[in-house]
């Protein structure tokens, strides 16, 4: 089951409790706007660890042009259930200020 978390200290915890089983972690960081090649990459990162974690951040400061970031395309509900069915265990989705 997909858990989405939006804030660092509680991502800080699952990975804590995580690494307390002894589990591998692999991290895939997106800016959102999921598809297949997203997807193949938590397909690999499935295979080659024990927990997949994802992170959703269009960070502001990636834009020259506020309005390429404003323009940038944000589904969070469908790349949420996206990630839903892929075996992906985290979805990591701060703000900006977090």
């Amino acid at each position: 089951m997909l858990k989405v978390i939006r804030r660092k200290s509680i991502l800080k915890e699952a990975v804590d409790e995580f690494r307390k089983s002894n589990l591998s972690i692999g991290l895939v960081p997106t800016m959102g706007a999921l598809h297949k090649g997203h997807i193949s990459l938590i397909e690999m990162s499935n295979m080659h660890y024990d927990v997949t974690i994802a992170t959703i951040f269009v960070n502001p400061t990636q834009f020259n042009n506020t309005e390429d970031l404003a323009k940038y395309p944000r589904n969070e509900e469908a790349d949420i259930a996206l990630l839903s069915k892929t075996g992906c265990r985290v979805v990591f989705i701060p703000s900006v200020d977090e």
